[in-house]
């Protein structure tokens, strides 16, 4: 009888290896049978960092509360030395964690997003949202446009660089989605001052009934087996739901209507390694169709969540493609003003 053909891994320094193995494990151990998420567990292996008003590296950072009973807060981190003669961009970003996991403050998303506001520079908003499944489908995106409208309504907590008629939402995994939900929701009901100009979306977690060829032949993956996303899609979603509710599958079955809708530029990132990505590109396919503007980049060698491993050069490589993205979308959008 033949053998079967060995499953293709992603090549991965050791260092990297080491982390995913530490977050998967640490994922898992706080996963209970019962549905729920051990917090006690997470909370205290979950490396956190603190704000700070003196730059390090050129980045300051303060934490603004906006609601204390639901822990709704957002770190702001400004590029202390950036030119911002005409308005440093805002850059509002949702971390990943399938919802479940992670904060502002988690290590590994404090460290991006200093990148990322050094790097193109950016005023970074980095939010944190309530997670399952003490909070369900759809607190988070209640939450995200909160943080929004709170924004609009409240100029004053950001610092005076800021520039929000150049604002990005942007989001990984977990975040991406949120990110893709919020945009339709701010299009539907407008803000004063807030102008979405683009939309970074960073291998967004999306998922549905089917079984996609990816999943099948990366099944056993870092941090995203089917067996983990079953688990959280379950944790997320409203009781009693399948995978096809249109917060997972957003261009399946039950997927909004986008198309006499302001939609912002999309720039959407997918990885070879990332059981996901049959997902991500329809995603990518459905907003094409829905005559929006997007544009697909692939890292054929990575694995879910690359980008917040340092070490690895692609990582350093989505951030200048990143960056290049909102230099041309603020050229387009000043160009179409004057």
């Amino acid at each position: 009888m033949a053998s079967e053909t060995p499953k293709a891994k992603a090549v991965l320094p050791w260092t990297t290896r080491v982390s995913i193995s530490f977050l998967s494990t640490l994922t898992d151990f706080s996963r209970r049978s019962n549905g729920t998420v051990n917090r006690r567990l997470m909370n205290f292996l979950d490396r956190k960092t603190q704000a700070n008003a003196k730059p390090v590296k050129g980045v300051s950072t303060k934490d603004v509360t906006v609601d204390a009973k639901r822990n709704l807060w957002f770190r702001i981190y400004n590029p202390t030395a950036a030119d911002a003669d005409d308005g440093l961009p805002v850059f509002i970003f949702f971390h990943g964690g399938a919802f479940a996991f992670l904060s502002p403050d988690s290590f590994a998303y404090d460290a991006v997003c200093r990148r990322f506001c050094r790097r193109i520079p950016a005023v970074v908003v980095s939010v944190n949202y309530r997670l399952a499944p003490e909070h369900r489908y759809p607190s988070q995106y209640d939450d995200g446009e909160d943080i929004l409208r709170f924004l609009d309504e409240n100029r004053a907590v950001l610092p005076d660089n800021a520039d929000l008629s150049k604002c990005f939402l942007a989001g990984d995994s977990a975040g991406a989605n949120l990110a893709h939900n919020v945009a339709v929701r701010i299009g539907k009901s407008g803000l004063q001052l807030i102008r979405v100009v683009g939309l970074v979306s960073i291998q967004p977690w999306f998922g549905g009934e089917e079984r996609t060829a990816a999943e099948v032949k990366l099944d056993g993956a870092p941090l995203v087996s089917m067996a983990r996303t079953d688990w959280l899609w379950k944790a997320f979603l409203p009781e009693g739901s399948d995978r096809d509710h249109g917060a997972a599958n957003v261009s399946g079955p039950n997927s909004e209507d986008l198309s006499g809708l302001y939609y912002p530029d999309t720039l959407l990132f997918v990885g070879g390694f990332d059981p996901l990505q049959d997902w991500q590109k329809k995603y990518y396919e459905w907003l094409k169709k829905s005559g929006k503007n997007a544009q697909l980049i692939e890292y054929p060698s990575s694995i879910h969540a690359f980008y917040i491993f340092p070490e690895l050069p692609e990582s350093s490589q989505l951030i200048s493609q990143v960056k290049d993205f909102v230099t041309k979308k603020i050229s387009d959008f000043q160009s179409n003003v004057y």
